[in-house]
């Protein structure tokens, strides 16, 4: 039942969707894509992870007459990372189908390229409710066209304080419309809010993402100044990928500086000091396997598309419980399992964490930490950097041919490979790592030379 050949979509979409390694659709997806499809306006209440995006993605797609030049779908997201996430998946969807346009209008990056964007025309929107508003009171595109709206993470907007920006956005969209808005909680503010963006909207619930048999969870009680020696008993060779979570960018900075002199471990750090520019590498190199450990405050936490993480470790914990799950959530995606370790100072926060999950979770002292022999953590990918991107119309497939066809590697030792507008990064495997740099460094790509950096 929960195949997606049982829905009333495209049959090369079906193909494609496979071809994406989608076969069997997640509990939102099987509970909200036949009532999307039928174009009901919908309130899904999903955690992260869920499969939300293909939801209201193939709403969209659905929706959308690609002949039609004209934007004919917004997708409004809290940040810059996730509406890019967001657009990437929608381009993968969309590959189906020739010639879709998809924008995304975000802060962070420059307005005016985006306006230059905005009269060659697109097909989809994804972006941030301040920037789009901008651009709509510029006028620089027209809403007259648009069918579909989509909220996504639409808590997490009222959190940032864009309900206002969101009701003026409305607006400037037809009445006549199907609206979608997917949510992690559903507190009395998206009740009120979607009162006045929906009709007639049908309720959906995914209890939750995340079971206790897909994510391990433990619990250590601890000292404050015990918490930096614990890290290394709790690091293993067997997590490749490892978030650690602290409360503070002070906190982040000191403990990769501690784990870097005690371990000699290569450690990504992130939060809000960080340029866009250096967050997006940072993002990029975790996620594509060149560093092993990445320490995040919580702007890392929620809105991120950070798949495979093997271990998140909350060295402090979040004073919210909502920001525990969605800590926790950046591991076992997609039906995998994962691990989360926490270290507990107060006893009597576990007490109501335990309360607020419906859990029975234990809480362990430190001996049960068991002491390891001396390991390496290693990542198995370096990163290279090429100084173009597609504004210089360079493709993922141009430099996946000049690896293979031009320098000789094989397709196995050529991780992601994520283009931006000025800029690649690919992840190389480490033993062909100084091939690919030096082929690439003498060598064309798509018939240009490109200086190629290492990170």
């Amino acid at each position: 039942m929960n195949n997606f050949n049982n829905l009333n979509i495209d049959k090369d979409m079906i193909t494609n969707l496979s071809s994406l390694g989608f076969t069997k659709m997640t509990e939102i997806q099987e509970k909200s894509l036949p009532l999307i499809l039928n174009g009901e306006d919908v309130i899904a209440k999903a955690k992260t992870g869920s499969g939300k995006t293909v939801s209201f993605g193939l709403g969209v797609l659905n929706n959308l007459k690609s002949e039609r030049f004209r934007i004919q779908s917004l997708i409004l997201c809290p940040t810059r990372e996730l509406a890019s996430q967001v657009a990437q998946t929608l381009k993968s969807l969309a590959r189906y189908k020739h010639n879709i346009k998809i924008l995304t209008l975000t802060g962070g990056v420059p307005y005016k390229p985006q306006v230059h964007s905005l009269s060659h025309k697109a097909h989809i929107i994804v972006g941030t409710p301040g920037r789009v508003l901008k651009h709509l009171k510029e006028d620089s595109f027209s809403c007259d066209d648009i069918n579909t709206l989509v909220l996504d993470e639409a808590d997490r907007m009222l959190d940032m304080g864009f309900s206002e920006d969101i009701q003026e956005i409305i607006g400037y969209l037809p009445s006549m419309r199907q609206s979608m808005l997917f949510s992690a909680t559903y507190p009395s503010t998206i009740e009120q809010m979607s009162e006045s963006i929906l009709c007639d909207p049908k309720m959906i619930e995914v209890v939750s993402t995340h079971s206790n048999t897909t994510i391990e969870q433990k619990f250590y009680k601890v000292n404050p100044y015990e918490k930096p020696d614990l890290l290394p008993k709790i690091l293993d060779e067997k997590y490749q990928t490892t978030i650690i979570f602290c409360n503070t960018k002070v906190q982040c900075n000191e403990l990769a500086d501690f784990l870097d002199e005690k371990l000699d471990i290569d450690i990504l750090v992130l939060h809000s000091d960080l340029d866009q520019k250096d967050r997006d590498e940072t993002l990029i190199m975790f996620s594509n396997k060149s560093f092993p450990i990445l320490i995040a405050t919580d702007v890392a936490s929620r809105g991120l598309d950070i798949d495979d993480v093997d271990l998140v470790i909350n060295y402090d914990l979040p004073h919210d419980f909502e920001v525990y799950t969605h800590r926790i959530g950046r591991t076992a995606r997609a039906g995998k399992s994962g691990c989360s370790i926490s270290l507990v100072e107060d006893e009597l926060y576990f007490d109501d964490l335990n309360d607020f999950l419906n859990g029975d979770l234990k809480l362990q002292g430190i001996a049960k930490i068991n002491d390891k022999k001396e390991f390496t953590l290693t990542a198995p990918y370096s990163t290279l950097y090429i100084n173009g991107g597609k504004r210089h119309k360079l493709r993922a497939g141009d430099i996946l041919g000049a690896l293979t066809a031009g320098i000789g590697l094989d397709k196995s030792d050529i991780g992601k490979i994520d283009i931006l507008p000025t800029c690649s990064y690919v992840a190389i495997k480490n033993d062909a790592y100084d091939k690919a740099h030096n082929g690439l460094s003498n060598n064309r790509i798509k018939n240009k030379m490109y200086r190629i950096y290492k990170r």
